[in-house]
């Protein structure tokens, strides 16, 4: 059987055979074998994903919403599953309600601690591990994400439903996951980049309060600098996925532009403007209408009052809009199919 391996074609590799003997002996594989070494790099960027929410704030009819949010990216090639929704089984139950099969996903991207995005990991390796060793054991995080969290009396907030971040760490590793930290902008498969942790530039903070890393006089405020989003190269432009882009919509953008200078076509997921005021949106519109919008799938913390003023001052069509729902899917062609009455 021909084997190759994502940047190297082993038959092309082989040192020990010459060309006239491969000729000889085997005239159809080696013709085949060098056009497959010459169109690996074709293969390793020709690579339009489907991306269907599997956690979000809407539901689908049978489905489960909740203030989450997990994405899958699937291509013929690879696949990736961006976040895992809040509760234990949230994911797992929409996954199974739609038919989804995440036993041959193993790459996991967790854009950052919270427990809204970080929540279904454990459960989700324990039931597709049964059909394939590797299915979800590959976990990406950025650095910091394992800093142990505590509210202003001490008491200890960690990733899942765990109170620990070692704890929730080691539990993991327990049922054979391996983490991967990102410290800086990576491409985890063909198209597929993480930013690792974003620098604050645009934004300082966009999120929640009333967590410190550290203790005593040297606890210092959470701003969640492991916040990391995905960034998935089209024919388009950059199309942005993020949890909850604590880090800042534009902030974020500004790394996918520096990895390479495309238009912010689409942004997905959570960007937590559901609390924005009315001079925040028109900033970050006008900065994604001079970046080249086209599409929008706001979900989870995005807001769907804040998403349509955004749609709004940059006379995006309802085509070209959808507040995601369980099942939503954003096709290769990145055309939108809506799996509600959203």
């Amino acid at each position: 059987m021909l084997s190759v391996t994502r940047g190297s074609c082993i038959i092309c590799a082989e040192p020990l055979v010459t060309e006239r003997t491969w000729l000889m002996r085997y005239p159809r594989i080696k013709i085949i074998a060098l056009a497959l070494c010459l169109m690996w790099p074709a293969f390793s960027q020709a690579a339009p994903y489907q991306i269907t929410v599997l956690a979000t704030n809407i539901s689908d009819y049978g489905g489960l919403g909740e203030w989450s949010f997990a994405a899958l990216f699937q291509s013929e090639q690879d696949a990736v599953l961006f976040d895992t929704g809040f509760k234990r089984d949230t994911v797992l139950h929409n996954v199974l309600h739609l038919g989804t099969d995440l036993s041959q996903v193993k790459k996991v991207v967790l854009s950052h601690f919270h427990s809204d995005h970080t929540g279904g990991l454990l459960v989700l390796r324990e039931h597709f591990r049964t059909a394939n060793r590797d299915a979800l054991s590959q976990v990406y995080v950025a650095t910091g994400f394992f800093d142990q969290r505590v509210t202003k009396t001490g008491v200890k907030v960690g990733p899942g439903d765990f109170a620990s971040a070692l704890d929730f760490k080691n539990a993991a590793e327990a049922l054979g996951i391996t983490f991967i930290e990102v410290q800086g902008p990576i491409e985890i498969a063909p198209k597929l980049w993480l930013t690792g942790p974003v620098p604050r530039v645009e934004e300082t903070y966009n999120g929640p309060a009333g967590l410190f890393i550290g203790a005593g006089e040297e606890a210092a405020p959470d701003i969640i600098m492991d916040d990391q989003s995905m960034g998935y190269l089209t024919d388009k432009g950059w199309l942005m996925t993020s949890g909850c882009g604590h880090s800042g919509l534009m902030n974020t953008g500004k790394v996918l532009q520096a990895i390479k200078d495309e238009p912010i076509y689409s942004i997905v997921g959570g960007f937590h403007l559901w609390q924005a005021d009315g001079a925040t949106l028109d900033r970050t519109a006008s900065w994604l209408g001079e970046r080249g919008l086209g599409l929008m799938m706001g979900g989870h913390c995005t807001g769907i009052a804040a998403a349509e003023a955004i749609a709004s001052q940059l006379s995006l069509p309802r085509s070209q809009i959808s507040h995601a729902a369980i099942g939503s899917v954003i096709t290769p062609d990145l055309k939108i199919i809506r799996s509600s009455v959203e």
